[in-house]
């Protein structure tokens, strides 16, 4: 059973100006696609060629495999945190989980962009939920995940070169500051309820 390359939520275009469709259409069409590939060409007549995408995240065979299996997963969870109707702030229970654990919803928004920015090389900022339901911000290099670290994610921002440069060039800043103005603060809290 192959892997799939999901549906973006919204349109190409839809995200403008924050990000542009030509964005959307190198770093949707082509690196999360060549994932979707790569792992296909990877798993094909092996024992995991019938086992979801969080299986093989969770029981890789080699780093190739993870590598790969991890990047669909964490783009398809990027691409769900980011909505044409985004922005603003959060409501209800993630306001108030926000508020309890980092003070205010503005203080957490400057530390997670904290540990965006000083993410060294590529990787991944998240907000995740621990077992006792604790908040924290984590920092992945590459194509790491928090689901093998038992946590559960709620939000996160890829911050690979390949999701800004074409709109941003090297300024991680400015594709930070745009990443506020899309959050999908609605699959967060989505996240939130989850155990």
């Amino acid at each position: 059973m192959a892997v799939e390359l999901p549906n973006l939520p919204y349109a190409m275009d839809e995200l403008a100006p924050h990000i542009s469709p030509s964005t959307l259409e190198y770093h949707y069409g082509k690196h999360h696609r060549a994932y979707v590939t790569n792992l296909n060409k990877l798993i094909a007549d092996t024992p995991l060629d019938d086992k979801s995408l969080d299986d093989i995240i969770c029981d890789p065979r080699d780093t190739a495999t993870f590598n790969n299996a991890a990047q669909i997963w964490n783009h398809t969870f990027y691409w769900n945190c980011l909505s044409p109707l985004g922005g603003g702030q959060p409501k209800a229970n993630l306001a108030s989980a926000l508020e309890k654990e980092f003070g205010s919803v503005d203080s957490f928004k400057e530390q997670f962009t904290q540990k965006a920015l000083t993410l060294f090389g590529s990787g991944w900022a998240w907000l995740v939920k621990d077992k006792k339901g604790n908040l924290r911000i984590t920092q992945e290099g590459n194509a790491g995940t928090p689901m093998t670290k038992d946590l559960i994610p709620l939000l996160t921002c890829d911050v690979w070169e390949h999701a800004y440069y074409l709109d941003y060039q090297n300024a991680r800043p400015k594709y930070l500051d745009a990443f506020w103005e899309l959050v999908n603060w609605d699959y967060a809290e989505k996240q939130l309820a989850r155990e």
